[in-house]
């Protein structure tokens, strides 16, 4: 399995049977998707940023559009349990703020297996989980979670020790002039001493993955 990162919550998936993009916003990747590509698309939430001239097929919900390059994937933006490509995915309803989407709506939790290696892609999640969807979510062996956004250093942290992730890729949910701070302040609740050396890509099989938690930093693909 290849994870890259775009930007924001934009991650692309890569498996021996079917590549998975999520997040693959037109404000990050740009409306052609700038050669970004997958047999499945998820939607963790709507677009904040939509570009004004943005062009292409909406999201099954009517709304986000899909990058140009993407708009043969199938998309999925919803809660639920999906096979694609025999890809097993899971949608599970979170929110993005602590009070049930009552200020910020709701957001879509995705897992997915790809080559043996379980995923979690958490979107702009901002709240701990409770015990029945930790049920719904089941093991997991990678979980991209946002950073500086609504989910605190702490909660976020905290987060990781729910899902018992032994691989957290980190996801910059916020600008560029406050990402410093906030990916210090995670590291510092996740007991890292030095920032881990940013990747262009994370490889990973069911034999590789780490036996204590390991924090991996991507360099951005995607930004526009």
């Amino acid at each position: 399995m290849e994870l890259t990162w775009y930007g924001r919550t934009c991650v692309r998936m890569r498996g021996k049977d079917a590549v998975v993009v999520a997040d693959a916003y037109q404000s990050v990747v740009g409306p052609t998707g700038r050669g970004i590509t997958g047999d499945i698309v998820t939607y963790s939430h709507p677009d904040d940023s939509p570009l004004p001239n943005g062009k292409g097929r909406m999201s099954r919900d009517g709304t986000t559009k899909i990058p140009v390059s993407l708009e043969d994937a199938f998309c999925l933006d919803g809660p639920g349990e999906y096979e694609v490509k025999d890809v097993l995915m899971t949608g599970v309803r979170t929110y993005r703020d602590e009070h049930k989407g009552k200020e910020r709506g709701s957001n879509v939790a995705f897992t997915c297996e790809l080559d043996g290696v379980h995923i979690v892609h958490l979107g702009d999640i901002a709240h701990l989980l409770t015990e029945d969807k930790l049920t719904e979510i089941g093991a997991i062996d990678v979980a991209c979670i946002p950073i500086g956004g609504l989910l605190s250093a702490n909660k976020a942290a905290e987060l990781v020790a729910q899902l018992d992730a032994k691989v957290v890729v980190v996801m910059m949910a916020c600008e560029d002039d406050d990402a410093t701070e906030a990916l210090a302040k995670f590291l510092h609740e996740m007991g890292v001493s030095a920032p881990p050396v940013a990747q262009s890509k994370l490889s990973l099989t069911v034999s590789t993955v780490p036996a204590e938690v390991t924090t991996v930093v991507l360099e951005s693909r995607g930004k526009i």
